[in-house]
């Protein structure tokens, strides 16, 4: 098996570990919880800033493995706020985000300390695979095998890809079996067809939305015939996944 393909098959975690604790900064809440998402589906834990002071509070507070940096913030430059960072915690592996996409600003980022450069727009893919990297440079994550998820009686094994609820395997396509992933890693949380799409199917905002709503449809009928359901719809919301009872 590849690196590539190991990283696919697990995930990393402090040597410790414990979770990656990722500090995401962006003054665009949706950009940030967006972000925040794509990151928590990797199975790291995340905390969200929308400004440069707050960013700083809580770096301090929570000391985060590795940040993604918005270059534009409403308060301090983004560098203002690396250069705090780093006076705290040297060393701080950080990714910028920004909407320049000129050299120069490249070559001012990079030159101000920051570890790598995404420009906006930016697949959540890109920012994924520029953060593994940047952790396995830093050398402060160890990769695992794949974890159980357990949600109330329904458990899903991502190493060997089984599901089974009440003890009674269930038997899924590759997509159906993403979807409900997902789902597992995000549990008691609304996620939208937008963020759906994004992750499961890595569509932009305005692709297909009656896709996501057919392979829950197909998840329904494995996960929740004849049982107590645990996917539930939130009207003009999106969908969640709970524990039933």
């Amino acid at each position: 098996m590849t690196g590539a393909e190991q990283e696919r098959a697990g995930q990393m975690r402090r040597p410790d570990g414990q979770p990656v604790r990722v500090l995401v900064v962006d003054d665009e809440p949706a950009i940030a919880e967006l972000v925040a998402m794509a990151l928590r589906y990797e199975g790291w834990q995340v905390d969200a800033a929308t400004d440069g002071v707050t960013a700083i509070q809580l770096a301090r507070r929570l000391g985060p493995d590795i940040v993604v940096l918005d270059v534009m913030l409403p308060d301090l430059d983004g560098r203002e706020v690396l250069r705090r960072l780093r006076a705290d915690t040297a060393g701080l592996p950080v990714l910028f985000l920004t909407a320049k996409d000129s050299v120069e600003d490249r070559i001012a980022g990079l030159t101000a300390g920051g570890d790598d450069y995404v420009t906006k727009p930016f697949s959540l893919e890109e920012v994924v695979l520029r953060l593994r990297a940047l952790l396995r440079r830093t050398g402060i994550t160890a990769l695992t095998s794949g974890a159980q998820l357990v949600v109330g009686d329904l458990c899903l094994d991502e190493d060997s890809r089984e599901v089974a609820r009440g003890g009674e395997p269930i038997q899924l396509t590759a997509t159906e079996f993403e979807l409900l992933r997902f789902f597992m890693r995000n549990p008691k949380r609304v996620l939208s067809k937008a963020q759906i799409l994004d992750r499961v199917w890595s569509y932009d905002f305005g692709g297909q939305a009656n896709i996501v709503e057919l392979y829950v449809s197909y998840l329904r009928k494995k996960i929740d015939v004849g049982r107590e359901p645990m996917i539930h719809t939130m009207r003009g919301a999106g969908y969640v996944l709970k524990p039933a009872g």
